[in-house]
């Protein structure tokens, strides 16, 4: 009878603690709490973070599970979005990175039901203890003293108490009868990964984290899902595995030229011959720098050129041509290059407008005399 009570859910939460004043750097933040009470021994988890993100809501259960040594069969949570992206009674629509633990370790996942606070009341009672019997009153160094701090007061002064339900201690209950009813951690170590959504441009890449990745050519123009673990970035359509890519550095280009394929490339021939038309109308130099380019792969480089255009919206076309004249003659007419000239208002001081300056500008090869002009004897006194 008791061993089935020990297999009651265990509920989850996130609560504000308050107002932090890091005494490193001086910077203020609000933190939060997150939760994990077990239902029947009471025995609570709790970890202290910045943002309450899809991220940290997945390390946070990470940590939950190592700290109790076993994970929970059956997880009730709040209809907070880093869990649940659609509070629903039947069907739930979870966060995807999310689903992906609960599958991994094997546990149950019971969103609340949306403005229901009576469907978690454990740990809706335990927030207010957490912030008035922890963090009231207390000073803490760093982050990490924090939340090495919240463990041991989980394990030292909540974990002992008396609980006023259960007239036991918390702590005891869980070594003796709870933990063995829970679900053994899994011998696979689980890798934390993000989920984003990208288009596929008409280049045939997709943009994510500032990092720019090929996708093949008939999906261009479709909004793609992205998981993105440590090593590698997969792009899905649906539950259909698109692409898979090696992770890429933020203003990397990861390219796989199998993705264009050649009886295809006449459909995107009017795009580059659009870049190529406005940039003639922008200058000259605007021109070769656009073209050169296009003419070693009209997709490839579509982007950049792209972006060259787009410059003139900013910057207007003759500062434009002139900052495209300076880095035809670096010999890097590189979208990034031209973009940091426009900054830095480097466009007017041409390089050849400075070297002819320099050029005309004679070195001192003949003495005082034929500096000033006179001769010795004139200067003597």
């Amino acid at each position: 009878m008791i061993h089935h009570q020990a297999k009651k859910p265990r509920s989850i939460s996130y609560g504000r603690l308050g107002k932090w004043i890091d005494p490193v750097t001086g910077e203020g933040m609000i933190l939060n709490a997150f939760v994990m009470v077990l239902s029947f021994s009471r025995h609570m988890f709790v970890a202290v973070v910045r943002r309450m993100d899809a991220a940290a809501w997945v390390d946070c259960h990470l940590r939950a599970f190592a700290f109790f040594g076993s994970v929970p069969r059956r997880i009730i949570l709040d209809n907070l979005k880093s869990g649940v992206l659609k509070p629903d009674l039947y069907d739930p629509l979870m966060n995807r990175g999310y689903a992906e633990l609960a599958h991994h370790f094997g546990c149950l996942i019971d969103p609340a039901r949306s403005a229901k606070p009576t469907d978690k009341p454990r740990v809706e009672r335990q927030v207010p203890y957490v912030r008035e019997s922890f963090w009231t009153g207390r000073t803490f160094g760093s982050l990490d003293e924090i939340n090495r701090g919240a463990e041991r007061w989980c394990l030292t002064v909540a974990g002992p108490r008396r609980h006023g339900t259960t007239r036991a201690e918390p702590l005891l209950l869980f070594k003796t009868l709870e933990q063995p009813a829970m679900l053994a951690l899994p011998t696979p170590r689980f890798e934390v990964v993000t989920w984003a959504r990208a288009k596929v441009g008409r280049d045939c890449h997709a943009q994510v984290q500032s990092t720019l990745y090929s996708i093949p050519f008939r999906y261009v123009g479709q909004r793609l899902d992205v998981r993105i673990g440590s090593t590698l970035v997969r792009f899905f359509l649906g539950a259909r595995l698109v692409k898979t890519h090696l992770r890429g550095r933020p203003g990397q280009r990861m390219t796989d030229w199998n993705d264009y394929p050649p009886e295809k490339a006449a459909f995107f021939q009017r795009t580059p011959a659009w870049c190529r038309q406005q940039a003639a109308e922008l200058g000259a130099h605007v021109h070769t720098a656009v073209s050169e380019p296009l003419n070693q792969h009209h997709l490839h480089f579509l982007r950049q050129s792209q972006g060259i255009i787009r410059l003139a919206e900013t910057y207007g076309a003759a500062r434009l041509d002139a900052a495209c004249r300076r880095a035809l003659s670096y010999g890097n007419a590189r979208y990034r290059t031209i973009k940091t000239i426009l900054e830095k208002g480097l466009d007017p001081q041409l390089v050849d407008e400075v070297d002819h300056s320099i050029a005309g500008v004679g070195a001192f090869l003949h003495g005082p005399d034929g500096l000033f002009n006179v001769s010795t004897e004139e200067v003597a006194v």
